[in-house]
């Protein structure tokens, strides 16, 4: 029994280490291994009767929430979406299982922060290689709004290079930092420079501010950092100026279509994907609209309306323009899937799990688990532009991270099962 314990632990690692891989290059199979993982965790369960994990508060909340979100599909949908709802759960085992099974192995979390060094520094040099011969290693230009595109073949870059510089790269520069003298602090304050110049060629707007929020908070929190990010925010500044120059398909990104985005929010693409969910959970209040509900709903003229209650009247926010295939914000997905009960419990979640996160946590100390803590907090924050975590990559970075932040966090080690010692 042992033994069969311990090659299914192995293969659940061996699967996890190179997902930062499998999230920029093979999307399917990201799929396959978070729910190969999660089933592996409940088998492994079974065999050993590990089960003091489902003592956390965050995973009693994630199992009122699966509960919501498979009610409301069984009001709303047919058959094939309360199947996809009963699988809904297999993101909350997948989190569990690298908290509590996989990832309190110190040499297997070594690893997966070096694989996730390595993916940033790969799509830094594929970023700058496009911007300076036009072409990727694919052959690929630029995107149609002006983004590069790296070392991949969709405007996915950013996305993935916030997720895997903060935990990946972020910690050397701060222990860099930490040394005695000038020169370690110059050394951190040249490769933040280095990620802040690619993330504003790169020319998408969220990664850039979550990467800003990113440094913001290390800076807070690291009083020895907070010299060279001041250095970096004035040389990033004058990067953005003179971006008209040197690169005017990012400066028209960044800099004029925000502005014109921000100016008429309710005109814009993200405006009207608001309105839209903002209508469907008005008609929906209590079940939402059922697993994914947003995408099959989102063509329906019941929904072509405004919010009056937000001062925005009928008009041009109705029609198929408005349309996508996520409201493009994780809280509005809860609540077109599942309601207010939903979102309110997906509030709840978070609050959970980001407590639990930062509990205990010195920031100088323990600079990886500081940055696991940053980019948690990031990806949550509410007032943001996100993909959809119902789907790859965004659902993969998302509960990585999570998992690997609770795996570190000394409250939840009593609760973690390590190999030959439980």
């Amino acid at each position: 029994m042992q033994q069969v314990e311990h090659w299914m632990w192995r293969i659940a690692a061996g699967l996890v280490v190179p997902m930062p891989v499998l999230l920029l290059y093979a999307l399917a199979p990201a799929e396959i291994v978070l729910t190969v993982v999660a089933v592996l965790f409940v088998i492994h369960a079974v065999l050993t009767r590990h089960w003091t994990w489902l003592r956390q508060p965050w995973v009693v909340v994630a199992v009122l929430l699966w509960g919501q979100i498979i009610m409301s599909s069984v009001v709303a949908q047919e058959v094939h979406g309360v199947m996809q709802s009963l699988c809904f759960g297999r993101y909350f085992l997948f989190v569990a299982a690298l908290q509590t099974w996989v990832l309190p192995d110190i040499r297997i979390r070594a690893v997966l922060a070096r694989v996730y060094g390595g993916v940033a520094i790969w799509l830094v040099a594929g970023c700058w290689q496009q911007y300076i011969c036009g072409r990727n290693i694919w052959g690929y230009g630029r995107w149609a709004d002006g983004a590069l595109l790296g070392p991949l073949w969709a405007p996915r870059v950013g996305s993935g290079l916030f997720m895997t510089a903060l935990p990946g790269l972020f910690p050397v520069a701060i222990r860099l930092s930490q040394r005695d003298g000038m020169r370690g602090r110059i050394m951190a304050a040249a490769m933040l420079l280095g990620l802040i110049l690619t993330m504003v060629l790169v020319a998408q707007r969220m990664p850039l501010f979550l990467m800003l929020g990113g440094m913001g908070l290390a800076g807070l929190l690291v009083p020895r950092l907070r010299g060279g990010l001041l250095a970096v925010g004035v040389l990033g500044a004058c990067g953005v100026a003179l971006s008209p120059v040197l690169a005017p398909q990012a400066y028209n990104k960044l800099v004029v279509n925000f502005i014109a985005h921000m100016h008429a929010f309710a005109d814009s693409p993200y405006g009207m994907l608001f309105i839209r969910a903002g209508v469907m959970i008005r008609q929906h209040p209590w079940f939402g609209l059922g697993f994914d509900g947003f995408r099959h709903a989102c063509p329906d003229p019941t929904y072509f309306h405004g919010l009056p209650w937000l001062g925005i009247a009928e008009g041009p926010y109705g029609g198929a323009t408005g349309c996508n295939l996520h409201p493009h914000n994780y809280y509005l997905l809860m609540g077109t899937m599942g309601g207010m009960p939903a979102m309110g419990l997906f509030i709840a979640l978070v609050a959970c799990l980001l407590v639990q996160i930062w509990r205990g946590l010195t920031p100088a100390r323990d600079p990886q688990r500081l940055m696991l803590a940053v980019v948690a907090t990031l990806v949550f924050w509410p007032v943001a532009s996100t993909s959809s975590f119902l789907t790859q990559p965004s659902g993969g970075w998302l509960f990585m991270v999570t998992g690997w932040a609770l795996a570190v966090s000394p409250v939840a080690s009593r609760l973690q099962y390590v190999h030959g010692r439980d």
